[in-house]
């Protein structure tokens, strides 16, 4: 591990467990159908400490970015992987096409949403935006055996707004319109809803080709503004 991950994860470690909020932890852990381990801490407080912990480090560089993320998926609490996903976020430019493996493993490993759909809205976009060949990758996961990748697939875009690849997020769409999972069909519907900010006009017509493989909860999601 380098140095900036040993030091930054032994800060963290610390100053979580010192604000440890056991009462809060059982109810976040419910929250999260037991999945997962808290501290018991509320977003607001572990992003001031993580800030505290950061303090006097100097920027990372990519491989930091691995280690620190790696490192954090190792702990038990999940606040690690919360603040992982921050982390990852405020320096994303900083990585190289690599990383997407790096993120791919932790969609990958204690999977639930509040870790997957910043890796993907966020670090994958990203990293995809910067090198446009990922898309390929991107292409591979959307029908991948791992519904988390799926979902990522889907999601990354979420935010690229009139610089969306159309094509792209209807065919991941289509593609798994009839999958089963509750949160691959959840996306689905984001991923629509969010795109008819931008063009409602392809999305309905998405909608109306597809109203018979597509999930009730994603056409409910995808048309709930248009």
């Amino acid at each position: 591990m380098s140095d900036l991950a040993a030091v930054l994860v032994d800060r963290l470690a610390g100053s979580f467990e010192q604000a440890r909020d056991p009462e809060r932890a059982v109810g976040m852990a419910a929250y999260m159908r037991a999945r997962f381990p808290f501290f018991g801490l509320a977003s607001g407080v572990r992003r001031a400490l993580a800030r505290a912990a950061l303090a006097g480090l100097p920027p990372p560089a990519e491989t930091d970015l691995r280690e620190v993320a790696l490192a954090c998926w190792a702990r038990e609490e999940r606040e690690f992987q919360q603040f992982a996903c921050d982390y990852l976020t405020a320096h994303a430019r900083v990585a190289g096409p690599a990383l997407l493996d790096t993120v791919a493993e932790l969609i990958t490993r204690k999977s639930w949403w509040d870790t997957v759909d910043p890796l993907a809205t966020h670090v994958v976009a990203d990293l995809v935006r910067r090198h446009p060949a990922l898309t390929a990758r991107m292409d591979e996961w959307s029908e991948a055996a791992d519904m988390w990748q799926i979902r990522a697939a889907i999601l990354y875009q979420l935010h690229y707004r009139e610089a969306t690849d159309t094509a792209r997020l209807f065919g991941y769409c289509a593609r798994q319109a009839s999958h089963r999972d509750f949160f691959v069909r959840k996306a689905i519907g984001w991923a629509l809803r969010q795109h008819a900010r931008t063009d409602p006009g392809a999305v309905r017509a998405f909608l109306a080709a597809h109203a018979g493989t597509l999930s009730p909860l994603s056409i409910r999601e995808a048309a709930k503004h248009l």
